[in-house]
């Protein structure tokens, strides 16, 4: 996965002028050229969601020369878009996003056809909608269609460009099942989807605009150097941004151990309806409910399970106390790789944080890092206070 992935488009007709001059700068990079340009022109990109992530990925494609965008969206433009959502403008309130993004991707390129899906991605629709595309770039919102597209993708042998944003971070991958050489898709990062509820929205938690326009832009890079095959991808890695620590840092991701191929009909299926995530289950790292854990720890001290358990909180969040056993290792230093230095692969690894969002996001951080058994505390601290110790203070 470090070397050059082949192109995924063969180069188009020559350029005219008008196209010489328009792309240049392109033309005068030793990684794109002519042929990485004809090859541009010549590739039919999908992009999912014309939001905050879509929005700087449909501008820079545009921008770049990709000769067919697809943009899917159901939904209307609102006001409160507008602080990230940078491919919409005032006047567009109360449109169809695919609409208005249509129109302002045409004003910027004449070589773009722009082709819009005003439809909600369901499992009846995504083979149909994602076949006609070479590339897929995802910047939905939402749990139910990422696992969808993930396996939709990896049944047509499609690579696909993730990213996500929350507050002031964000994370961009690429997945393709079937890359050359071997590949990975989402369930090799995260299993399985997080319960309806437990994971906060942008609208709940908030997002820095800025680090949209961030992600999307990489996002944008990665779909060129696909197209073209230049420069290494990030299929096999995660880059993750903190952008109010100003720091990029990289988790490696590798094939989950043991884990039913999203290529196969045998594998977990994602059920999406109303915006519902169907149960999925995996047989290695399940879920703990709180009186799973309290066995679990009854076990561990009378020294019959090997059990390592980590609160993934930040310092002042713990000050009311923890588990019993527990150390105290941030979030943060997972993304950035640090904390994965100090796991055991051999022990079993409880990760618990206050509602089980964040713990969630951890324990896929060790999975990737090759912890065979991680347990994330379904429903986090509050859970725990709520069915097993009332006296613990969860802030």
């Amino acid at each position: 996965m470090t070397s050059p992935l082949p192109p995924l488009v063969a180069p188009g007709p020559p350029l005219t002028p008008a196209q010489v001059d328009r792309y240049a700068r392109h033309l005068a990079l030793a990684q794109v050229g002519e042929a990485g340009q004809r090859r541009l022109l010549a590739a039919r990109v999908l992009v999912l969601g014309a939001g905050g992530l879509g929005s700087p990925a449909l501008l820079y494609l545009a921008a770049a020369g990709v000769g067919t965008l697809g943009v899917v969206d159901d939904d209307v433009v609102e006001a409160s878009n507008l602080q990230r959502q940078v491919v919409h403008a005032l006047a567009d309130v109360g449109r169809p996003k695919t609409a208005s993004a249509a129109d302002r991707v045409r004003g910027l390129s004449p070589d773009v056809d722009v082709r819009t899906h005003a439809v909600r991605l369901t499992a009846e629709n995504a083979e149909e909608v994602l076949g006609g595309y070479d590339l897929v770039v995802d910047g939905t919102d939402n749990f139910a269609t990422r696992y969808l597209v993930n396996d939709t993708c990896a049944r047509l042998g499609l690579p696909w460009v993730w990213g996500s944003v929350l507050r002031g971070h964000a994370q961009v991958s690429v997945f393709w099942a079937a890359a050359p050489g071997g590949g990975v898709d989402l369930r090799d990062v995260f299993g399985e989807p997080p319960a309806p509820g437990t994971v906060p929205s942008c609208a709940e938690d908030g997002v820095l605009g800025a680090v949209c326009a961030a992600a999307g832009a990489a996002m944008a890079v990665e779909a060129v150097k696909l197209v073209c095959g230049t420069g290494r991808t990030l299929l096999g890695r995660v880059a993750v941004l903190d952008a109010f620590d100003a720091t990029w840092r990289e988790v490696p991701v590798r094939p989950a151990p043991g884990r039913v191929p999203s290529t196969s009909a045998s594998a977990p299926a994602v059920a999406v309806a109303a915006g519902t995530v169907g149960d999925v289950t995996t047989a290695d790292s399940p879920d703990l409910t709180p009186a799973a854990l309290r066995d679990l720890l009854a076990a561990r001290d009378a020294g019959t399970a090997d059990v390592d358990v980590v609160d993934v909180r930040e310092p002042g969040e713990t000050a009311a106390g923890t588990l019993p056993g527990a150390r105290l290792v941030p979030l943060g230093t997972w993304a950035d790789g640090s904390a994965l230095a100090d796991l055991d692969p051999d022990r079993t690894l409880v990760v618990v944080c206050r509602s089980g969002m964040r713990s969630a996001r951890a324990a896929a951080y060790a999975r990737a890092a090759g912890v065979r058994d991680v347990r994330n505390l379904d429903g986090g601290l509050v859970a725990w206070a709520r069915e097993v110790d009332p006296a613990l203070v969860v802030p």
